[in-house]
């Protein structure tokens, strides 16, 4: 049933439902001078932010719309001029992983995953990135972090970080010196290096249903099938989150991406291609463990059929003896022989037991 309310609500994100704000938060910025973070604050103007990072080439913010309104969206869009589709699609979850450009504006969809065991279920949250020169915005589409935690879970504005992790985003004072960029990059590498765990914990699953399948166990190939799905839909989001990196990587030049940054967005890539690859290897041995359940199962109910044939054709004969005496024509000469009666049953009984052992040792008994 869970997993059944779960599915739902991604059909009805995927129709394009408008997210919602499950739990009222603060959306939360970060001033960044020189690549060393200042003091978080809430609910700060986009305007006001803007105008922090065109005071000085050094002056960097980083804000997170931990449960985006479409009040907040609307303020966003007025103060970067955004373009109308793009703000369609902010106000909007149940996207792939994509890469838009809207003049200065760089709008990436990204989408994290953890596995929960109890269900054997993936579990999406995703994230709207804004990014333009020396300014990203962060908008968490599912009121969750990028580890997962729920936003109920608590965001105040004395936390060091509003993405679930303090050295997430903004730990590396190297890599905040190479702009928003080189906080995209940051994200991009932990939601990468998080599919890793849902990798092991699918493979798990996996290798508990091939000793469900052998144990002759009938719901082992629902559990095949729902295990499937989610392994599909990781595959989908990596495979669109790789057309991203390659997008970012063929504008290296064009948009002058450091030198540097182009080696980490590599590694990355490495890693994506390493989860692309497992999990396409888990799709098709899911598929293997669920054509071995089918033949598994074809074979048992074989088996099946041979132990009816063999009874069906053990009381065949008896039937057939039984039948043709016991038409009670007169001139049945057996009828009136002494011996009748004890050689009919003889023969039921002769013919029922030479049977039973030709498919004994045919092994259809």
């Amino acid at each position: 049933m869970a997993r059944q309310r779960a599915k739902r609500a991604v059909r009805q994100s995927a129709r394009g439902a408008t997210a919602a704000a499950p739990v009222a938060a603060p959306t939360l910025t970060r001033r960044i001078v020189d690549g060393r973070p200042q003091q978080l604050a809430a609910d700060v103007p986009p305007a006001e932010s803007l105008a922090f990072t065109r005071a000085d080439p050094s002056h960097m913010a980083l804000t997170v719309m931990a449960t985006p309104d479409p009040e907040g969206i609307a303020e966003l869009a007025s103060a970067w001029q955004l373009h109308p589709l793009l703000v369609e699609d902010l106000l909007h979850a149940g996207q792939r992983p994509k890469l838009e450009r809207y003049g200065d504006v760089l709008f990436l969809v990204l989408r994290s995953a953890r596995y929960i065991d109890e269900s054997e279920e993936v579990e999406f949250s995703e994230f709207h990135l804004l990014v333009r020169p020396r300014t990203l915005v962060i908008v968490c589409q599912d009121g969750r972090l990028i580890d997962g935690t729920e936003v109920a879970a608590g965001i105040d504005a004395s936390q060091n970080a509003p993405l679930g992790s303090g050295a997430l985003l903004l730990g590396n004072e190297q890599l905040l010196r190479l702009g928003p960029e080189g906080m995209v990059y940051q994200l991009l590498d932990a939601i990468v290096d998080g599919y890793f765990p849902v990798l092991d914990g699918v493979q798990t699953d996996k290798e508990q249903i091939e000793r469900q399948v052998f144990s002759g166990d009938a719901a082992a190939a629902e559990r095949i099938y729902h295990l499937s799905q989610e392994v599909i839909d990781v595959l989908h989001a990596t495979a669109a989150l790789t057309r991203v990196l390659h997008k970012l990587q063929q504008g290296a030049d064009k948009y002058a991406i450091p030198d540097a940054l182009q080696a980490y967005l590599q590694d990355v890539s490495d890693h994506l291609t390493r989860v692309v690859t497992e999990t396409t290897e888990l799709r098709d041995a899911l598929s293997q463990i669920l054509n071995v359940n089918a033949t598994l199962v074809a074979q048992r109910q074989n088996e099946d059929m041979k132990k009816i044939s063999g009874w069906a054709a053990i009381l065949f004969a008896p039937t057939l003896i039984a039948a043709v005496y016991g038409m009670n024509f007169d001139l049945m000469p057996e009828l009136h022989w002494a011996a009748g009666y004890p050689l009919a049953v003889g023969g039921m009984v002769g013919f029922a037991a030479l049977l039973y052992v030709i498919f004994k040792l045919k092994k259809w008994m």
